[in-house]
Order: C-alpha cells, then structure tokens, then sequence
C-alpha cells in the first residue's frame, strides 16, 4: 500500500493551502417570523380567503440561489404563517409576470418535483442534524421527505393537506400540517429553524429562499431563518391504528423453466393485518404490527445483470421502514431494510429527546433472505428459514451535523446467527471540512443447509469456505472519510476495509477482502451566461488491495459536467487508466468512455440517456477482455395535465476483443402509461420485456389514495416467458390482488 499512502501524505499536506478558504457557517443576518396564533382551524380553499391569514405579517423570497448566487428574486413570493394548537399553517402567495408559463400537472404525490411547487424545511429541533420538508406544486400536489444534514430521503410521507389555485397574477398554496405528524422536543416555547422555497423551471431551473444561502457553505439547515413563539403545541399521546385487509389469488406454473409443467388456478385467500402507532410525546413514536402485508403494488423495475457479479440494490418501499430509516441508514449500509422480507410481526421505536436519538426495529422473517458477500462476487440467496432480526441505533448530536453513534444488528436462527455491531462519526468543523467514518466487527454462525450454497471456494486465504455449512468466523469492517465541500473546490479522501469474513446479513454489504482508498477533486465554476449556468471538472483516483496485499483494481476517471439553459445537463467522463486483476486475469487498459445526458426542455418533455462504450471485463467464470457498449434511456411524455407516458429502454452487448465471439447481447423495454382522474385517484398500467430472461411482466393497477397510509389497491401481475419454438410465449404466473387499508388517528 505504500502507493496509496504516499497519496494520503500528499493530500495532507495541502491542508495548511486549503485552510484559508475556510468560511464560517453561521449566516450573518437574523431572518426571524413570528407565528401568529389563531383560535380554531382554518379551512383550506386555496384562496388565502379566510380572513385570520391578514393576522400574520407575510415574509419575502428575496433571492435567487440557483442559478444565480443569492441575486435578487425576479418573481416575487410571499409568505405567511399561522398556527393553533394542533396545526401549523403556512400561505404561499407566488406572483408571476407570465402565469401561461407555469409548469403543474396532476400527479400521485411525490411526483411533482419538475413541476412550478413552494415549500418549506423545518428543523424543529434546531440543532442543524435533520428537517422536515413539505412541498406543493399549484394544484396542491403534495412532495414530503426528510432532510438529513444534506441527503433527502423523499420516501418519508405525513398525513398533512394542501389547497391550490392558479390565478392570473400567479398562483396560491395553502398548507396545514398538523403537529402529530412531525415531531419537535416538549417545550413551552418552541422555536424553530426553516427556510422557504420557491421552485420555478423555466429557462433553467430557478429557486428562490426566504434566506441568503451561502454556496460556500456545505451546511444548508444552519443557515435558515427562525419560527419565533410557538405556544402550547404539546400533541401528547397521539394514536393511531393501520389495520388492512387483503384478497389474494396467485395462479401459475409448478416448474416456471419448463414449457410442459402444468399451470394450475389457485384459491382465492385473504389476509388481515394490524398496525399500532403511538406517540406517548412528540418526540417518541412505538409502532408495531401483526402479520403485516409488505408486498408491493408494482414489481421491481428489471435491471440488466447479465455481466454483473455483485447483489443489485432495490429502493425500499414498504411503508413500515420509512419513518426512521434516515436515522438507521449509516455509511456502510450494514442495515437494509429490504433483509426483512416476509415477517409474521414486527416493532419499531423512533424517540428523540435533546441530542440523542434512539431507533430499534425487531421482527420475526418467515421467509428470510441472504446476501453473501465475496472478493469478486456475491450471492443473494432466497430461502424458507425463520429468522428474528432485532437492529438498535443510537446517535448523539453536537455542534452543527456533528454526532456519534452506534449500530447493532443481530439475525437468529434455531442454530446459526449473524452480529454486526460498531460505531460511526461525523465531525464538522471549519465551515467546510468534515472527519467521518463507521467501524463494524461482524460473527457468524452459519446455517448448516449446502442446500442454499454449497460453493467451497474460500473467504479470501482463510480456511472457511461460503458453504453454508455451519462454520462460525468473526469480521471488521471500516470506513473513513476526510472532505472539504465548498462552492469553488472540493474533495474527498475515503479509505475502504473489508476483511475476508465480514458478513452484515441484515444490511446490503456485497463485497469483502477489500482495502481501498479513493480520492476526488471537483472544481465548479458559475457563469451564469445566456448558454451555461454552471460547470464542474472533477478527477477522482481508486487504489484497491486484498488481504493477500493483491492490488485488485486501480484506475484515474476525469469527468466533465455542464448545466446548460433549457434544464439540459450534460457529463463525459473517461476512463483515463483502468486495471483490474480478475479470476486471477490481470486486465490492463479497459478503457471506455461515459456520457450522460438530462433534459427537461418543456413541461411535457424530460429525457435522458446514459452511454457507456469501449472496453469492458467479460466476468465469466473464464474471464475475458470484451469491447462493446451499455445504453439506457428514458423518455417522459405529459401531453396533458393528467396523463403520463414513461418508457425505458436499456441495451447491453459484448463481444471479444480478441475473435470477436458475441458474450451476450440483449435489452430490457419498459412502458409506464399513468391517467391520474384527481388527485387522489390514478390508473396505472405497466409493461415490461426483458430479452436477456424472455421475460414479459404486465401490471394494470387502480389506486385510491385518501392519504398515505388510507389507500384501495386493485390490481394484477402477469409474468409470461418466450420460450420459442415450438411453444412460443406462456403465461407463468398471474397474481390477483384488492387491499384496503385505513388509518384511523385520533
């Protein structure tokens, strides 16, 4: 490793250089609104017509901070807030010169964020860690997420409502968000960090804040404004109940690869379930459920593995693990909420008092899933083993997106378990540096089942093998992390350590025996011209060893990123060195080129594209050096304020570089056609081929959503399989599905 050590002393001696530009992140200038309560609630029209809104004195959206750098808002946005002692309500008043030009359709929520929306990120504690956000487009289209420092996590959803109208001097959005849907610590006076925004695509994508925002400044909630004087707000032992009930008739094939087995029409059967919240304080949420659906309404988009050796990462959306899974997530991802897959129960507690912040989630998997983790590749594994997976978390905050915290995940089996426990950091200091990191020791006693996996290749040069086959081992696993974010010059050195053993079975940890070090530099520049907004040049550099000191990989990729006019971004990159020892291959000068394109010309229209050509590894089990090319590409149709048309296409092909013998060749089409009626009902049907399986997957849905968690699913799934001659295409399995479920609170 002395090459990537001599990279480390390098990069630590230009801090003494770099300190200088160091900003403060405190903002200079006090933005204060004084909440004005009212008695009673206000009924949303989406007119600012109830006569209390005058009791609030309105705030501005002064400025421009995109693209421009905190210059004067060229539409004018004004603000106001009231609140009684349940709901906090907010008035957005949006001036616009050419109303005609506003962008707005009629979405399922969290859908509308290339769309004209306002809103507002709300630190109730204050203490610059994790916010709130609350955004609607002008028919009152509703987008919810968490902030955490400055990652969003938009899967998070509240109950909360909005009202809308577009008027000819602009358009106008009401919000009431009650105080049961948030939490805040119990104080007599509760004072509150936020910020407004403005969101207007246009010629490029502006946005306008109630405060001056500092490029410089890595820290966007310490730089917000302050909600003065909130008085008795205290929503103390809030309940809710979730229960569900669901009709269910799956029918299909005994032996899905074989074109002769026999298709057989199952029974229709039913299936209850019950989920119990309660908030005992505002600032302490115990959840619980009892046999609970978390199966999804729409099957996972189908992603192109065929040359991939390693797990592929699926987005959680189930909304059971949402609320308090910015808080659990940490920097290794040794906790991966989709490791849960078929539970019989489970519970869940979220509290934050002060600066510490506690999370446990516990639940017995009927049904329960393996990652195993390796130096080259990884297996993911189904099976029918019962599990119980209990994680707890805990974090302490200081200073500004400062804290400390543990993590502990433990899986049981009748004989065999999985441990990962460890702690993690995060230390900002200067205006611009921040110290991380994450170590984690694993154990594992493995299931006694060669059933699931009976490789006997070993972990690394140890003497256990990935045979499930009863071993017990323990593993480390770090990372560390040293950045400077700022508007002008960035970087970031992160060393990786993985040892052979390492296993996080609750968690989406796919490689081990690794030692990495990875650095990046990012210079930006703001023009802000009549063709270009802004730029970026940034080189990043990757050095990685195996615990036999092997070095595995290295490589240097520069890329080159444009934000043009017409919301158009464009990126290149290259790959200016790449070698890769490979089933004991050592691979030198894969080469190719990437490049990637977005653009959101017209409200009706959004495209993108992604290019990868040149030199890739064939990863066989005899590996080859292959040229050839992976293309996706996504087109967005909204021909009307209702309907939405969504096509994907990715395309993969390879072949030797040597004789030219074709690897593989295949590509995966998706069609998304959406008809949203209103606001709180859509119809959906999706379509799906996948040349590399043979693969045909057809969805029709109908969804009535009240709120988030009331909803009426009706649906199906058809999977069909291109057999060829002479049996063509057959049906595999069809599922039938219709589930209501209703959220009483009081």
């Amino acid at each position: 490793m002395n090459n990537a050590l001599q990279v480390v002393v390098t990069t630590l001696t230009l801090l003494p250089q770099v300190a200088a530009a160091v900003s403060d992140s405190t903002n200079a200038t006090k933005y204060v609104i004084k909440a004005a309560k009212i008695q009673g609630d206000i009924s949303l029209t989406g007119k600012l017509s109830d006569p209390r809104w005058a009791h609030a004195s309105p705030v501005h959206l002064g400025f421009e901070v995109q693209p421009g750098d905190n210059l004067p808002a060229t539409q004018r946005t004004d603000v106001r807030v009231l609140y009684n002692d349940e709901t906090l309500y907010l008035g957005f008043m949006c001036h616009d010169t050419d109303p005609s030009r506003i962008r707005a359709h009629i979405a399922d929520r969290d859908n509308m964020f290339d769309d004209d929306y306002v809103g507002v990120i709300l630190d109730t504690y204050s203490d610059h860690q994790r916010a709130y956000e609350f955004f609607a487009n002008p028919y009152g289209i509703q987008g919810d997420g968490i902030r955490d420092a400055n990652n969003e996590d938009m899967s998070w959803d509240a109950v909360w409502h909005t009202a809308s109208s577009i008027i000819d001097s602009g358009y106008i959005v009401e919000m009431a968000i009650p105080f049961k849907s948030i939490r805040f610590p119990a104080l007599p006076i509760e004072n509150w960090n936020l910020d407004f925004l403005r969101n207007l695509p246009r010629q490029s994508r502006y946005q306008y804040s109630w405060v001056r925002l500092d490029l410089n400044d890595p820290c966007l909630l310490c730089q917000g404004g302050t909600l003065e004087g909130l008085t008795s707000i205290d929503p103390a032992g809030t309940f809710g109940l979730l229960p569900y009930a669901m009709a269910l008739k799956s029918d299909g094939k005994s032996d899905p690869s074989d074109p002769n087995s026999s298709f057989s029409n199952g029974r229709v059967t039913g299936r209850l379930g019950l989920g119990i919240q309660y908030n005992p304080n505002p600032s302490l949420t115990i959840e619980g459920v009892g046999n609970p659906d978390f199966s999804q309404v729409e099957s996972d988009a189908a992603q192109i593995s065929v040359n991939s050796s390693f797990a592929l990462f699926y987005p959680e959306k189930r909304p059971f693990f949402m609320e308090g899974n910015d808080l659990l997530t940490t920097k290794t991802q040794a906790y991966y909420s989709r490791m849960i897959n078929n539970p019989l129960g489970g519970m869940k507690l979220m509290e934050n008092s002060g600066g510490f912040s506690l999370g446990y989630i516990g639940a017995e998997d009927r049904n329960t899933p393996f990652i195993v983790a390796g130096e080259e590749a990884s297996s993911t594994l189904a099976s029918s083993h019962q599990s119980v997976s209990n994680i707890l978390r805990g974090k302490y905050n200081f200073g500004n997106q400062s804290f400390v915290g543990f993590l502990g995940t433990a899986r049981n089996f009748y004989n065999a378990h999985n441990y990962v426990e460890g702690v993690d950091w995060n230390y900002f200091f200067s205006g611009n540096y921040t110290f991380d990191g994450q170590v984690l020791y694993s154990n594992t006693k493995e299931l006694n089942d060669t059933n699931l996996i009976s490789d006997t290749s070993h972990f690394g040069s140890t003497r256990f093998t990935r045979a499930f086959d009863g071993e017990e081992y323990g593993g480390m696993g770090s990372v560390v992390e040293f950045r400077r974010d700022a508007r002008i010059y960035s970087f970031r050195l992160t060393y990786r350590d993985f040892s052979p053993t390492f296993q996080a079975q609750n968690g989406f940890v796919f490689q081990n025996d690794l030692r990495t070090l990875d650095m990046d530099h990012n210079v930006e520049f703001y023009p802000n011209t009549a063709l270009i907004d802004w730029w970026v040049f940034d080189v990043e550099s990757f050095l990685h060893f195996n615990y036999d000191n092997k070095r595995k990989e290295r490589w240097i990729v520069p890329t080159v990123v444009a934000q043009l006019k017409g919301q158009t971004q464009l990126q290149a990159t290259y790959l200016l060195l790449n070698d890769e020892l490979f089933r004991s291959v050592d691979f030198r000068g894969v080469h190719r080129w990437i490049f990637n394109m977005y653009a959101r010309p017209f409200s009706a229209v959004t495209c993108s594209l992604n290019v990868q050509t040149g030199r890739f590894i064939y990863r066989a089990d005899t590996a080859r050096l292959g040229t050839g090319y992976n293309i996706s590409a996504e087109l967005v149709l909204k021909p009307t304020d209702r309907l939405s048309l969504t096509a994907d296409y990715s395309v993969s092909k390879l072949l030797d570089i040597v004789g030219g013998t074709l690897f593989y060749d295949g590509y995966i089409g998706r069609l998304s056609t959406i008809y949203q009626i209103n606001k709180r009902i859509f119809i959906r049907l999706i379509g799906q081929y996948d040349q590399f399986n043979q693969a045909i997957e057809i969805d029709p849905l109908f969804s009535y959503k009240l709120n988030p968690f009331t909803i009426f699913y009706a649906g199906s799934t058809h999977s069909l399989t291109d057999y060829g001659e002479p049996f063509g295409i057959e049906q595999t399995s069809r599922e039938f599905f219709i589930k209501l479920q209703y959220l009483l609170r009081d």
